[in-house]
């Protein structure tokens, strides 16, 4: 005689899992692993949704995927929005809520992009899953599987975030990390969000992905009175810095961009580290990295052994997606990721 657990995934799927006939110990082990799976938990876990939303994760997976397939720029814009969604109020989904004097209206946040991704995502699990799926989780884990499509490291991350109801323009500067700060700025903002110095340099990998408008790199250069750019910062290449302004002449459009990583600009790899090696860090905050005596050891030793790299970015991108998170009453589960319920 066998027990049958049958669990629809979804209108097409249905995993059923077979068990000898139930005893005592096993009832016990099953409802155990109910509690623990249950969205009432009141802090983070693996497969929280595991019995209120079983398809959640795939959801979301599957719409990184598409979306990522169409325009391989979506995994940096992913990626970037969970940095500062979680550096600001937490990652709580704040980024995301649209008007007036809110985080995305400021303009340090308005070239932030993956939001139709995240919306996307969100559309589809209030169909299957109505008022269950925060936004926050969302976000943290459209950015984990934005790696992944792009060739990173796949691993589970907790979920169980609740959406938060505060988002103001003001808190948006000082949390988020400026390309031209120094070390000791970037190592007291990281420190404020209970990360390492570890973390900085591991997390700062991210930069291995994306694109960056060029504004964002042009303190390194200094324009003539007849409008012509000259390298200021010896820490950076001259054959690379020669590049860059190239494609990003004065007088550039504000929207022009360039890749983060000139070599492998849309793989999740350690190139970023072997560029900076080479002097090759596009913003100042980069180079620091491999010029500093206290986190160039590291940088070296990603930029050799990218598992090295892997390793370590599972376990500080699991500490990023858990600053400063709310559970339980301490948030909400919106119903549009734009608006506060």
């Amino acid at each position: 005689m066998q027990f049958m657990l049958t669990i629809r995934a979804s209108m097409e799927m249905k995993i059923t899992v077979s068990f000898p006939t139930p005893n005592r110990c096993t009832l016990l082990i099953l409802v155990l692993f109910s509690f623990a799976a249950s969205p009432l938990h009141a802090s983070l876990s693996i497969n929280f949704y595991a019995s209120s939303c079983p398809t959640a994760e795939l959801i979301v997976s599957n719409m990184v995927r598409s979306a990522s397939s169409s325009d391989p720029t979506i995994p940096g814009k992913l990626l970037r929005l969970l940095f500062h969604d979680c550096f600001v109020e937490g990652c709580d989904a704040s980024v995301l809520l649209q008007g007036n004097g809110t985080e995305r209206s400021d303009p340090a946040n308005t070239s932030l992009g993956g939001f139709s991704v995240i919306d996307s995502a969100k559309r589809v699990l209030e169909i299957f899953c109505p008022e269950t799926v925060s936004c926050a989780d969302i976000v943290a884990l459209a950015a984990r599987d934005a790696v992944v499509t792009a060739g990173g490291p796949a691993f589970e991350i907790p979920t169980g975030r609740r959406d938060g109801r505060i988002s103001d323009a003001a808190n948006v500067r000082s949390n988020i990390v400026d390309t031209s700060f120094t070390m000791i700025e970037m190592i007291r903002l990281f420190n404020s969000k209970g990360l390492s110095l570890d973390d900085l340099v591991t997390l700062s990998g991210a930069h291995t992905i994306g694109v960056a408008h060029c504004n964002a790199f042009s303190d390194r250069f200094q324009m003539d009175s007849k409008g012509n750019l000259s390298l200021i910062d010896t820490s950076l290449d001259n054959t690379y810095a020669k590049e860059l302004m190239k494609k990003c002449p004065s007088g550039s459009s504000a929207s022009k961009t360039v890749n983060n990583d000139p070599e492998t600009s849309f793989a999740f790899d350690n190139q970023y580290y072997i560029n900076l090696l080479g002097h090759k860090g596009l913003f100042q905050s980069d180079s620091v990295l491999v010029e500093d005596e206290r986190t160039s050891a590291r940088v070296e030793a990603f930029a050799n052994d990218q598992e090295t790299f892997f390793q370590s970015w599972r376990d500080s991108f699991l500490k990023l997606t858990t600053i400063g998170v709310k559970t339980d009453d301490e948030g909400e589960i919106r119903q549009s990721c734009s608006f506060a319920n």
